[in-house]
């Protein structure tokens, strides 16, 4: 039998198909309070061309104006490359670079994967070949070490991705508290208490990686230890990113709207080209 046998023939197209699943990613459209508007993305992994295709038309996204990088997975980094579509046009690469944030550890690996986009200058007798062009600047992975990104001020959230790595989570809003956790398998107790409600105060919005829906996984948080999470921390609301394929949109918000009336924490799946309205 033909590979395409196998597969379930989808019932609409992915702009209309919430199953439909591209790598995690969350696009900040962020007015300052001088007005200006800038757009923040993180992470920009193997789909991020088809993203930009697909959702960037959709939602009116002019550019990208920083880059924050939450690791160097592949599903994270992978779309680096394409980051030139979505800048001028230069076939002498003379552009203002994008800023990117990343960890020391992330900036090394891409080095390797990427040379060409991180080469500051030609060797002699090199030909000028248009790149995507990228200001790298090298971020701690500490609480207490934010920076600031076309003017949002962001706060490391160190979180295990597994036992043996370290990856950021993000929190950022001054008037509304949003943390976005995309890779997490257990939070240090220092992470998890600068996000809870118990701790150092309850967060508007958490956007937090669920991989399967049932059982568990070494590397990630599948369905019921993302819930006692979000239990712990209580947050007012709670999106779930980095499904898998066995969950059902509408068949599993279904379940947890009924988890959330029970808990009082409002939780729902997230979508690819989900907009949320919040005053950061």
């Amino acid at each position: 039998s033909s590979l395409s046998s196998l597969l379930p023939i989808p019932l609409h197209p992915p702009d209309r198909n919430p199953n439909y699943r591209c790598n995690t990613s969350l696009l900040i459209d962020y007015c300052s309070s001088d007005g200006i508007r800038n757009y923040i993305i993180i992470d920009v992994g193997k789909t991020f061309r088809e993203q930009v295709l697909r959702w960037f038309t959709f939602h009116k996204i002019p550019r990208v104006d920083s880059i924050v990088l939450t690791h160097e997975h592949a599903d994270a980094i992978l779309g680096l490359d394409d980051i030139r579509a979505i800048q001028p046009h230069s076939p002498t690469n003379d552009i203002d670079p994008t800023a990117i944030y990343l960890t020391r550890h992330s900036m090394d690996s891409i080095a390797t994967k990427f040379p060409y986009l991180v080469q500051k200058k030609l060797r002699e007798g090199q030909e000028v070949r248009r790149v995507a062009q990228l200001d790298w600047k090298i971020i701690e992975e500490h609480y207490d070490k934010p920076f600031v990104a076309s003017g949002l001020k962001f706060f490391p959230l160190p979180v295990m991705h597994g036992e043996d790595y370290l990856c950021l989570g993000y929190l950022f809003g001054e008037k509304c508290k949003v943390a976005y956790i995309s890779d997490v398998s257990r939070f240090p107790s220092n992470t998890e208490y600068v996000i809870s409600k118990n701790g150092a105060g309850q967060l508007d919005l958490l956007i937090l990686d669920c991989l399967y829906k049932k059982g568990s996984f070494n590397v990630h948080l599948c369905l019921p230890q993302a819930l006692e999470a979000i239990k712990r921390i209580c947050p007012k609301r709670a999106l779930l990113i980095g499904m898998t394929h066995e969950f059902d949109h509408h068949k599993d918000n279904e379940f947890l709207m009924e988890w959330s009336e029970r808990e009082g924490i409002h939780v729902q799946l997230a979508r690819d080209g989900l907009r949320v309205p919040i005053d950061l």
